[in-house]
């Protein structure tokens, strides 16, 4: 796995640094939303705790983003807390979740928490996303759940609507709560929520983080029906809220979505565009997804012979431009790949550009 030493010189050179590691939004903030958190700040609610339900609006903006009004939520720090809260009232030592390789590891890690088996299906392949045939072979007795993370990280792949029907199907026919992490919904106009077609078992996973932009403010949500949400309610370990200038960021940033979002999306566009340009250059090198329906994708250097560890750290400290090696986010071929992310400004997408094909030629040496 990638050295901290990396996390701890980009973070010493936070102002320098082309922030492609993490999926993280760089770009310039909706006005509306910095006003939010200036007011905010400036009346101090920070001194007093927030309303555990969250701020006037918050909740009610989220369940109408998502077309969900009948389902209950609780605010997290970031989406991750929510999965963790879910998979420790879902899981038992000894049961069973199906999810992919690749993915967001940190999530099996939580599985495993509880005493649980990740059963991993291997979406390295064709068609990059996990289909019902692969999650219904994993199936066994002992499966409680499925994991679906759509658009997929770090891949990029993104589900059609018969194939998030598909594992609803799988799901149901098993009597398994399907946990749908919808941290990339927003890059994807054409996604598909499996509460479309499983709503009495679906939990889904809201994040702040990527395209609102506000992955340092911590907040997210949990979402599910009332049945399932009390169980997951039992272990949700924050009783004092979240932080309540990130509520007020992330009710500004949905209030102003239609505002913010096709720019984001425009200069996604184009910042793929000039990422494959590069990638192109390099014998070897490869996008097994593209276009990317995420904010990230990966870049295949398996052919290169280059090792994905050194090559984030040859770009991070020769060129100040930080990607992420695939060990994080894959036990079966994490060896294999880069992963890069391009919610940032298109200069920095044009220094990632021009350093990979002299990093890599370097490394090959």
């Amino acid at each position: 796995m990638a050295s901290i030493d990396n996390f701890e010189f980009a973070h010493q050179h936070r102002a320098e640094v082309a922030w492609m590691s993490q999926n993280t939004n760089t770009l310039p903030m909706h006005p509306a939303v910095l006003e939010a958190i200036r007011k905010s700040f400036e009346s101090r609610e920070f001194n007093n705790y927030p309303f555990k339900r969250g701020i006037f609006g918050l909740p009610e903006a989220i369940l109408d983003d998502l077309k969900l009004e009948d389902f209950d939520l609780v605010l997290t720090n970031g989406g991750i807390e929510g999965e963790y809260a879910a998979t420790r009232a879902l899981l038992r030592p000894g049961d069973e979740v199906v999810s992919t390789d690749p993915a967001f590891l940190p999530i099996h890690a939580e599985i495993e928490m509880c005493g649980a088996k990740v059963k991993a299906v291997d979406i390295y392949r064709k068609p990059y996303v996990l289909t019902a045939e692969w999650a219904n072979e994993a199936v066994t007795p002992a499966t409680k759940a499925m994991v679906l993370i759509d658009p997929d990280n770090p891949l990029g792949s993104a589900c059609t609507r018969s194939q998030v029907k598909g594992l609803a199907e799988v799901a149901r026919d098993h009597d398994l709560v399907l946990v749908d992490d919808i941290t990339y919904r927003d890059f994807n106009p054409d996604h598909v929520l499996a509460t479309d077609f499983y709503p009495e078992k679906t939990l889904l996973s809201y994040s702040f983080s990527k395209a609102p932009g506000l992955a340092g403010m911590r907040i997210g949500a949990i979402l599910g029906p009332t049945d399932l949400m009390k169980d997951v309610k039992k272990y949700d370990t924050n009783p004092l809220g979240v932080n309540v200038l990130a509520q007020h960021a992330a009710l500004a940033a949905l209030q102003t979505k239609k505002e913010w979002l096709p720019g984001i999306r425009k200069t996604c566009e184009a910042n793929q565009r000039t990422i494959k340009g590069a990638v192109d250059k390099v014998d070897g090198a490869t996008l097994p997804v593209y276009p990317s329906k995420a904010n990230m994708f990966v870049i295949d250097v398996s052919a290169t012979g280059v090792n994905p560890e050194a090559l984030e750290e040859r770009l991070l400290h020769d060129h100040l431009v930080h990607g992420r090696a695939g060990s994080y986010l894959s036990k079966l071929n994490g060896s294999k790949f880069f992963r890069v992310s391009y919610t940032v400004p298109e200069r920095d997408a044009k220094r990632f550009a021009a350093a990979f094909p002299e990093t890599l030629a370097k490394l090959r040496k």
